[in-house]
């Protein structure tokens, strides 16, 4: 039986977030303000016959399905709230599982970095895969595991704040985000993102 790593419900991807996923999505295409949920389970190859399940239970699209060393994800959405969730519920039904059941996320490391050196933010982009960094602007960086919560932690942070998605990384061993913008607003994120993952925590 597969173990349920992450099962993060978003309600509104918010653009930056939602456009980053575009840059690694090799499904459907989300929009903006649509609901989602991405599922991590171990072992990765059980991802596959829950994609079967969520999408011939509902109209909900696949986004992203990958299987990589140890885990496997799945991202679904649609415009339809509840489309989603009842593709949920049913991926759950067939692991006996429940939300609390997913593993509770662990922040390893976050930080704000002020004013940005002009080579500092030449590295950061030359890495990134989305909005670039600009000189004499902070830096969020934000690691945590397990991996997938990346993304509920860079939504929740856009919601709150003005900031630019540069990266987010919601595969792999951890996972990590990283913001960009003016001070005030990266620290209005970051507290927003660290809120999103300790209430998850405590949930």
């Amino acid at each position: 039986m597969a173990k349920l790593r992450s099962y993060i419900f978003i309600d509104q991807l918010q653009p930056g977030t939602m456009c980053y996923l575009g840059t690694f999505c090799r499904g459907f295409l989300p929009r903006a303000n649509m609901a989602a949920i991405v599922i991590e389970v171990a072992p990765g190859l059980d991802i596959e016959p829950l994609t079967d399940i969520a999408v011939k239970t509902v109209d909900v699209k696949p986004g992203i399905l990958v299987v990589e060393r140890q885990f496997g994800y799945l991202e679904f959405h649609s415009h339809s709230t509840a489309a989603v969730r009842a593709a949920g519920d049913a991926i759950l039904a067939e692991l006996g599982a429940s939300e609390k059941d997913a593993l509770k996320p662990e922040i390893l490391a976050s930080k704000i970095v002020k004013r940005v050196d002009n080579y500092h933010a030449l590295l950061i982009n030359r890495n990134k895969s989305g909005s670039m960094i600009l000189p004499s602007e902070s830096l969020f960086v934000l690691e945590m595991q397990p991996a997938a919560y990346a993304i509920l932690a860079a939504n929740e942070a856009e919601k709150a704040a003005n900031v630019k998605v540069v990266d987010y990384r919601m595969m792999g061993a951890t996972g990590r985000v990283y913001l960009s913008g003016e001070e005030s607003n990266i620290r209005a994120a970051a507290h927003a993102a660290e809120q999103a993952l300790e209430m998850r925590k405590a949930a």
